[in-house]
């Protein structure tokens, strides 16, 4: 049976060698791209994220008015933490609610563009330009002028958000 070099490649191309078996490479998405949003939401999907997400996402409302992207075949990763809670915990209702209800799943055109829903560029305040940014397993994206907004002001208060988590990890020991 022939496996085509398309294939061979899809299969294998994220695998590597370790001494005697070969493991799947988990490659980080990190870095941010700005990209201009077009007419009626068309937005270009970054290439370096695409390769990792693959053509069809789920984006979903996000924390701080930012937008999620998952690859849709990891879709579950957005239920972290409420997944096994029962259903009469009104915290793991709320999250599931915000993060699933508010989700739309996306399909990539064949140069990599989607139309971002309505709904999720109100809810994010999407004007002109866009930031995608990766953050190892999902990508954010904000509308450009509030991540340089939001960005300033963390820069100002990175140290001691960062005394906290250890802290709170500390504790937790």
């Amino acid at each position: 049976m022939a496996i085509s070099l398309l294939t061979f490649r899809e299969k294998y191309s994220k695998m590597e060698y370790s001494g005697d078996s070969w493991k799947k490479v988990v490659n980080m998405l990190i870095g941010q791209v700005n990209v201009k949003v077009g007419e009626k939401g068309r937005i270009a999907f970054p290439k370096k994220f695409r390769e990792e997400l693959g053509d069809k996402v789920i984006i979903t409302y996000g924390f701080e008015n930012s937008l999620m992207i998952v690859p849709e075949k990891n879709w579950k990763s957005l239920l972290e933490g409420t997944e096994n809670k029962p259903f009469i915990l009104s915290g793991a209702r709320d999250t599931q609610r915000f993060l699933l209800g508010g989700a739309a799943t996306i399909e990539l055109d064949s140069q990599g563009r989607f139309v971002l829903p309505e709904y999720l560029r109100d809810f994010a305040g999407v004007s002109d330009e866009v930031v995608f940014i990766g953050l190892y397993r999902y990508v954010e994206v904000w509308d450009a002028k509030k991540w340089t907004e939001y960005r300033k002001n963390m820069q100002k208060n990175i140290s001691e958000v960062a005394e906290k988590l250890i802290e709170k990890i500390d504790a937790n020991k």
